[in-house]
């Protein structure tokens, strides 16, 4: 092969990559997003009630140094040995959650999509601890809804046997 025919193949090489889509557009902007839940801060008010009826509240505090949102989840039916706990933070360039459950499980998520623009921030199952099985019931997704700086919905959706055992959706407006 001769190297004019090496070179022409290599810019074609090339050419080709340059074509096709960057990475960078399927991966969600970690900073802005963590920003967003940083936002959050402070005591907000379910509007919808929860599948057995009750109101809920959730409680907003960033810790450590600016470094993690921790959201704690109170159902006005529940004692404080059922409230749930997540934490949102940064790793590296992956905004990261973990979820402590009821269900005595804590599945870690990713958010994998931001749009800024319709307000919406998704996190998919990334693992967990604490699973009985990998058939075991657990949180497997959420999707935040930013309707505006006071109010949002949340779609938490649990799995269980590989399958969407419940969507539970509920809004809030920030109390204080």
């Amino acid at each position: 092969m001769n190297f004019a025919s090496l070179l022409f193949r290599a810019l074609l090489f090339v050419a080709f990559l340059a074509s096709q889509p960057s990475d960078s557009t399927s991966t969600p902007d970690a900073q802005a997003a963590f920003a967003r839940l940083q936002a959050l801060s402070g005591t907000w008010q379910s509007t919808t009630t929860t599948a057995d009826g009750s109101k809920s509240r959730l409680q907003y505090e960033v810790i450590a140094g600016n470094s993690a949102v921790v959201e704690r989840f109170i159902n006005d039916k529940m004692g404080a040995a059922e409230a749930m706990v997540t934490v949102y933070y940064l790793d590296g360039g992956r905004l990261l959650l973990q979820h402590y459950c009821m269900a005595k499980n804590q599945p870690r998520m990713k958010a994998d999509s931001f749009d800024a623009a319709r307000n919406e921030l998704h996190f998919d199952f990334l693992d967990a601890t604490g699973l009985a099985s990998p058939q075991a019931g657990h949180m497997h997704s959420v999707t935040f809804h930013f309707t505006d700086a006071d109010h949002m919905r949340q779609d938490w959706q649990f799995v269980e046997n590989g399958k969407s055992k419940f969507t539970e959706s509920l809004e809030y407006t920030r109390q204080r």
